[in-house]
């Protein structure tokens, strides 16, 4: 039976448990079945298939726990499972109703105990949609419900007694203890505000006691046409312990070219957890990619590490190539593996945004 947080006096970080790297073993990826038609206008269907290569390459190495609304979404998603060849078995199909699909920022944050006893469990941050849509409710039970069905203690991340916000892929950690995120994401006073009134001092705090970092790097403005306001999975990265892939912008004319500037010259002052400096490889950005006048957030950096692979998003971009070439001498013990993105991305993300891995 699921433990609350409210019984429990020491929050996770004293307990010994922390959130690891995504490049750690995995013993599953949660992703939720798209059915929200207007998060990809024209493509929904389209866009299923490309989930059904996602799941193609993730389930060859762990299992896939695929939420799914409704009957008839099992039926659909089995159906193009089985069409493209994944392995069916390694896929669970959960009634986990969502209101969305965007797995990465209201699934379940795992930690685990860092300690030996072999525990994990799980983080409730309390998603809102990003502080500026009205449908979430749904997508914020999937932590409580995946605690409950696989009977994992859950953490609700509170400071003073107050709830904290915060979204998956507006994080991103090494495992050894430093957490890179950005400004305009957390600390903006006027647009998109997840926790209103509360401090940066605070907000760190939460990040300490509920995913046991010791070390957080604040970077400034994420990429433009993120409709996040500035998610980190879309601009910096974790490679391995010591080294990060930063997005830039080579034309100086595009809009991204002086915040992504900006971003690698903070890195330079940045220091990890042990005092070393950071390593910095930089990807490059597809050129810009626009639907209905709008700039979409096409970026590389925005891949998913996974056991059997690391995917990578593409565009039918001459620099599809040079960034999978990058990634692929940066992970030498795992394929680096590209997937067209050019559908997903209409709904403001791509891979990393779709997926949540869950630690072995």
């Amino acid at each position: 039976m699921t433990k609350s947080s409210d019984k429990i006096e020491q929050p996770p970080a004293a307990q010994g448990f922390a959130m690891p790297a995504e490049w750690e073993r995995h013993e599953a990826t949660w992703l939720a079945w798209p059915h929200h038609a207007a998060d990809w206008p024209g493509k929904l269907e389209p866009v299923r298939w490309v989930y059904g290569e996602m799941i193609r390459k993730i389930c060859a190495g762990e299992k896939v726990r695929l939420c799914v609304s409704s009957k008839a979404e099992a039926r659909l998603a089995r159906h193009v499972i089985q069409a493209v060849g994944a392995d069916a078995r390694a896929v669970e199909m959960l009634p986990f109703p969502t209101n969305r699909s965007w797995m990465r920022d209201c699934g379940p944050i795992f930690v685990t105990d860092r300690r030996g006893r072999r525990e994990k469990a799980i983080v409730h941050w309390h998603f809102n949609a990003w502080a500026k849509d009205s449908h979430w409710r749904k997508d914020r039970r999937i932590p409580e419900l995946a605690a409950r069905r696989f009977g994992r203690r859950l953490f609700h991340a509170r400071v003073d007694g107050r709830d904290v916000v915060l979204e998956g892929g507006g994080i991103d950690v090494n495992g050894r203890g430093t957490l890179l995120t950005t400004e305009q994401c957390y600390l903006d006073p006027k647009t998109q505000v997840r926790n209103p009134g509360l401090s940066k001092q605070d907000f760190e705090r939460a990040l300490r006691e509920f995913l046991g970092v010791t070390n957080i790097l604040w970077l400034g403005q994420g990429i433009v046409g993120d409709d996040t306001h500035g998610h980190v999975d879309d601009l910096c990265r974790f490679v391995n312990p010591t080294t990060v892939v930063l997005a830039q912008e080579k034309n100086p004319k595009d809009a991204n070219y002086r915040p992504l500037a900006e971003n690698r010259e903070r890195l330079r002052d940045l220091r990890l957890e042990d005092s070393s400096k950071i390593q910095v490889v930089e990807l490059p950005m597809p050129a810009p990619l626009v639907f209905s006048g709008r700039r979409l957030p096409a970026s590389y950096a925005n891949f998913y590490i996974c056991n059997a692979a690391v995917i990578v998003p593409t565009f039918n971009d001459p620099n599809d190539r040079v960034a999978l070439g990058i990634l692929a001498e940066l992970f030498r013990d795992r394929p680096v593996i590209g997937i067209h993105a050019v559908d997903l991305v209409l709904g403001r993300g791509t891979l990393h945004c779709l997926t949540q891995q869950e630690p072995a």
